[in-house]
């Protein structure tokens, strides 16, 4: 029996019971597995390096090691896909299903030529307040996301869809009151329950339709938005009916999140997947050291974007920053880059379809004389007075939306892609080094990427413009014809990509 042959069986098992769907067509499985055969299954330093580049790396690798006594963290980069984007597929609720056409293969195009490699689709993949027969857990149109998968997959791009481990619609038929603590939810418009990580019901319900998803759909992997609220933070002590003590849970470890997280994490990583996850404002899941995701998306309701920065700088790889425009002020459009750069995180671009906002003004039958969600009201109230542009494209955009995010998302992105190639070795936040022939000023930070070439990532976080002298001479990355210096002037609150001319 083939690994495919075999995941599929058993899948089947694990959700007799559960409700199903049409399996997807040949045609988008052949793409799907052509795309996993693709040579990016093989990484260039396993397959394509010679002789001489392997000895570059290794020289470079053996410079951080002499020069760099002590600094933030030291990570080997692999596995590491930074380019990514949250695609809007349309509106939900809506009035009739989004249907992928011509304008999302336009976007993908252009997302494809800007560099993306991955994209998530939001909740609005799937009918959550059961407009069309469905719920949180099956597609809007399972036969137009089938399609929009295989787009995406024919321009080499992943793809994840949402999953939450921890909401669920509260007014859905199959939600039982048991599964949550009393009160846990967030009420209103979006009418969400936070169920229990510890409720055996929940997880009975949750997980096998959470497989099905990826089956169904050929799916990448997923993305879950898992209501995360840490021990330390909990304000409902009060258990949920169907709740088991099993683990000892403390402010510095959430066993049962941590457990469930943990079957999760292994289910996508046995099929080859990819596990993204969304934590509130700055959090970091609590697991003892434990890995549960590949990415971590953080940034939601943060309102300082320096305080963001020092919050997540040291959480565990691959950290996916997002600084929402509607709750966090920065001075400039390269201030996203700032923050993320140094400290190998790249910023996550909100793309797809123009956010109309239009949702929030369609009636749920579930929810009657519920008021529009507020933001949605904005963006919709923006959208009749700019029905040509610029668009918004996601909850995290500011409104009005900041017209130069996605050129300079791309320009960075071609700089900092060379960075993170496979196998370097990154050396952040250095502290003590022979790198530079007088001490870092005061509010800034230098980072190393070794590989085949030797990059310098420099970063000025205060307000007056500091001069930076440095043992060995660099050229910027965005001008690759310009003159070896070891001096560099940094403006206030600026970056600067540099290689090493050796």
């Amino acid at each position: 029996m083939n690994r495919r042959t075999f995941l599929k069986t058993s899948v089947q098992v694990v959700v007799a019971g559960a409700a199903t769907t049409a399996q997807p067509r040949p045609a988008l499985a052949d793409a799907v597995a052509a795309t996993r055969r693709g040579s990016s299954f093989a990484p260039a330093i396993l397959k394509d390096y010679t002789a001489e580049d392997h000895r570059r790396r290794l020289t470079h690798i053996g410079i951080g090691t002499q020069k760099i006594r002590r600094c933030l963290r030291q990570h080997l980069i692999v596995n590491y896909l930074p380019a990514q984007c949250v695609y809007n597929m349309g509106e939900y609720p809506s009035r009739q299903p989004w249907e992928p056409g011509e304008a999302d293969e336009q976007e993908l195009d252009r997302l494809k030529q800007h560099g993306i490699q991955l994209i998530h689709v939001m909740d609005e993949w799937n009918d959550r307040y059961g407009l069309f027969g469905g719920n949180k857990l099956t597609a809007v149109n399972p036969k137009g996301f089938r399609r929009f998968v295989g787009m995406a997959h024919r321009r080499g791009m992943k793809i994840l869809a949402y999953a939450s481990s921890g909401y669920f619609v509260k007014s859905d038929p199959d939600c039982r009151k048991e599964w949550a603590r009393p009160g846990d939810e967030l009420g209103g418009w979006w009418d969400l329950t936070r169920c229990s990580p510890a409720s055996p019901g929940w997880r009975a319900y949750f997980l096998p339709r959470m497989l099905q998803i990826l089956e169904d759909y050929e799916l990448d992997g997923l993305y879950n938005d898992w209501g995360y609220v840490p021990n330390a933070e909990k304000r409902i002590k009060e258990p949920a009916q169907d709740e088991v003590v099993a683990f000892r849970e403390t402010p510095q470890y959430d066993g049962a999140m941590t457990d469930l997280l943990c079957l999760i994490y292994s289910e996508v990583k046995r099929r080859g997947g990819i596990y993204k996850m969304h934590a509130d404002f700055a959090n970091e899941p609590k697991t003892g050291g434990l890995q549960v995701y590949d990415y971590l998306w953080v940034g939601e309701g943060v309102a300082n974007a320096d305080g963001l920065r020092e919050t997540t700088k040291n959480h565990t790889p691959y950290v996916v920053p997002c600084i929402q425009g509607t709750a966090a002020k920065v001075e400039d459009t390269n201030d996203h880059f700032l923050h993320s750069i140094p400290y190998m995180q790249f910023p996550l671009l909100q793309g797809g379809r123009p956010l109309t906002g239009e949702r929030a003004v369609i009636p749920i039958p579930r929810l009657p004389g519920v008021p529009p969600e507020e933001l949605y009201l904005k963006a919709w109230e923006y959208h009749q007075k700019h029905p040509n542009g610029p668009y918004i494209y996601g909850g995290w955009d500011p409104i009005p939306p900041d017209t130069e995010m996605r050129p300079a998302h791309a320009r960075w992105l071609k700089q900092y892609l060379p960075l993170v190639e496979e196998g370097t070795w990154a050396y952040l936040e250095i502290t003590d080094s022979d790198l530079f022939a007088t001490p870092l000023p005061k509010d800034c930070v230098a980072s190393v990427f070794a590989n085949r070439d030797l990059f310098l990532v420099l970063a000025n976080y205060g307000h007056s413009t500091q001069q930076i002298e440095m043992t060995d001479a660099c050229v910027p990355t965005d001008d690759s014809a310009a003159t070896p210096a070891k001096r560099w002037q940094l403006p206030k609150r600026s970056l600067r990509i540099l290689r090493y001319s050796v």
